[in-house]
């Protein structure tokens, strides 16, 4: 079973925002979409690079150096230059606390 860490509550993370999160030894980015919970590794699969500060439409998230994008819930790599996915995380809500697996 996974272990899971509380990284926010649902009230400071509201819809359309992220939060960067240490989990374990992982930098992850976490969103709210629409009230639904997504989590990734804060790198693109590309070049090492910090996808918390790209532009998210929908669930997709474009990294802002080369312009890469990924389905933030699978972690597809959606265009090139990027050619692997993305690492996930599982999400849940437990008594209004946001938690993140750890890997």
């Amino acid at each position: 079973m996974a272990e899971f860490v509380t990284v926010a509550s649902v009230d400071d993370l509201k819809p359309g925002e992220r939060l960067v999160v240490e989990v374990g030894r992982d930098w992850v980015v976490v969103f709210n979409v629409g009230g639904a919970y997504y989590a990734v590794e804060d790198l693109c699969s590309h070049e090492e690079y910090y996808l918390s500060e790209g532009e998210l439409d929908g669930t997709t998230l474009e990294c802002p150096k080369h312009g890469a994008c990924f389905d933030i819930t699978t972690g597809k790599h959606l265009s090139p230059p990027a050619l692997t996915p993305i690492r996930t995380f599982q999400v849940r809500v437990e008594d209004g606390a946001v938690q993140v697996a750890k890997r």
